[in-house]
Parts: C-alpha cells; structure tokens; sequence
C-alpha cells in the first residue's frame, strides 16, 4: 500500500470516530443534573412564559434527538452558539484563551521530550549503573505525583518562599509578554514532569531492546563509532514506540492543563471549562469537551502518520 493510500485510509477511519466522539460528548452533557435555565432562572422571578422563550432559544424544547442534529450542524461550522451566562459567543470565548492553553501545552511538551527522551537514552546505555537507578526512581515518582500537588508544591516553594515568581498572572495576559512568559515557567513543569517520566521510561525500555538485537553487533563490528550506533540506528528503530507515547501525550498535555490551569490561575481554555461547569454553561462546556477529545483522535491520527514514515512496512 502506497503511504498516499494508507493516509487516506487512515484519515477516512477518523470520520465515524469524531462522529461517535460528538454523540458521546452531547450525550454526557446531556446528563448533567439541571440544565443552564434552572441556573438562569434561580436569580430571577421563573414564569412559565419566561421558560418557554428560553427553552426555545437554547432548542430545549425539541426532542433530544433534534437537539443533537441541530447542535452538530452549527458545530460542523464552528458555530457553538452563545454562552448562557455571558451571553458572548462560544467560539470568540474558546479562541480568547486557546492561545494560552497551546503556548502552555507546547513549553510543557518541549520540556517533557528535553527531559524524557535525552534521560531516556543514558539510562538505556548505562543500563545498571547509579545513572540508571536515578534516573528509573525519578520517572517513577514523576508518574506517581499528582499535577494538582506539584503545582502546589512549586507555588509553595518558588513563588511564596524564594519570590521568584509571581503567585498570580500579571495584569498583562498577552501570551508573548515577558511577564506572561515567566509566569508559564512553572505550569509548564508541572504539566511536563508526568509526560517526561512517562517517555524516559519508554525510551529507556525500547532502546534496552534494540541494544540487544543483531545488527547492533553488526554496527560495532564494522568500526562504526558508539555515538553513531546509538543515534542514529538503536534510537530510531526505538522511536516508533516512543511516537505512540508522545503523540498520546499531546492530547494529555491539553487534557491535564484544565487541572493546572486552575491551579496556578492560568487564563486558558481549561479554567473556562472548569468556570463553566460550575455555572451549568452547557454551550461552552459542549465545546471545550469535543475540543478535547477531537484532539485526543488527531494525536492518535498523527502518530499513525509518524509510524509510516519511521516504518514503511507499518503501512502494509
């Protein structure tokens, strides 16, 4: 199968994906308890007349199954209406703070590959040695810790004893401003330690396995130099595993920053999730949950597209 043919394949397998990912995420919604007029209405006097006109504007009043029809339409448009308790609209809400949420889920992917990966590679080349034990205890309590308790940790300690670092984001919120930019450093390490521990594990276990196959004797025999051996054929024969760990962790990252971004205050789309479903805004909470798990299904593509061009035989 040609790598153009395999793509197609693949990216056509998507479509029921994403359309089962859309029943599931208005259906969940769907089962919330209370519905955004209930919350509306508590701050106000409830007429009959007052909840007919809400229950039509916000499609209420139509059956479930019309309801969805009707929200996938919009939302095949991007259009995920406005928002029940601002009254702004969904999208111009997301597209606010999305930036904030890629900026910070990008530093905290770069940081989990510049700590995983590299770490991964001595651990796996001084296999048994203390490196090797450091390194094995370090990702183990980098899985085991909770990022809610980190970023606590962090805050405790760089922000409230040293002052490094401010406790809150500064007044400027331009994801490019050097204020903004210090302020990241520490959310960023929280949402990248787990990722990293994750992928030094897996680099260490795939590479320990190729250190070991036949054409890793054949390599040395022929006089090639250890630095070669080990970068150019034993690390990229051992990241086809690695690919699968961190495409997946691309979709974690954007995952695990709605609990660091209310952690550390962060204006991103994971603290507006959080905003939203304390205030039953089910516009918003629709959109930001199929945002994620659309990313889920496109990390996943992604890494099948990484495999066929590591490993032509993958296609096949």
């Amino acid at each position: 199968m040609t790598l153009r043919r395999y793509l197609a394949k693949r990216i056509l397998l998507t479509i029921p994906i994403l359309f089962g990912v859309s029943v599931l995420t208005f259906s969940l919604v769907k089962l919330l308890p209370g519905n955004a007029i209930d919350y509306i209405l508590q701050f106000q006097e409830a007429t009959p007349e007052l909840r007919a006109q809400l229950e039509a504007q916000y499609n209420l009043d139509e059956p479930v199954w019309v309801q969805y029809l009707l929200w996938l339409e919009d939302a095949l448009q991007l259009n995920f209406g406005e928002s029940v308790i601002s009254d702004r609209s969904v999208t111009d809400a997301i597209l606010g703070r999305l930036p904030h949420t890629l900026m910070l889920g990008f530093l905290g992917f770069v940081i989990a590959l510049a700590i995983g990966i590299p770490t991964g590679i001595v651990s796996a080349v001084r296999k048994g040695e203390p490196a090797d034990e450091i390194s094995r205890v370090g990702a183990l309590l980098g899985i085991a810790t909770p990022n809610f308790w980190l970023g606590l940790m962090l805050l405790l300690l760089f922000s409230v004893q040293l002052g490094w670092f401010r406790v809150i984001p500064p007044a400027d919120k331009s994801v490019v401003s050097p204020a903004m930019l210090k302020f990241m450093i520490l959310p960023a390490i929280t949402l990248g330690t787990a990722s990293a521990a994750l992928l030094m594990r897996l680099t260490r276990s795939s590479m320990v396995e190729q250190l070991n196959k036949e054409y890793v004797k054949m390599a040395r025999a022929k006089g090639l130099t250890e630095r070669t051996v080990i970068l150019k054929h034993v690390l990229r024969n051992s990241l086809i595993s690695v690919v699968t760990v961190a495409a997946l962790q691309i979709a974690f990252l954007v995952d695990g920053a709605v609990v660091v971004e209310q952690v550390f205050s962060w204006p991103g789309v994971g603290r507006l999730l959080i905003n939203a479903i304390t205030q039953r805004d089910f516009p918003i909470i629709q959109a930001v949950v199929l945002m994620i798990a659309t990313t889920i299904v496109l990390a996943n593509l992604a890494a099948d597209i990484i495999y066929s061009w590591l490993d032509p035989r993958i296609r096949y």
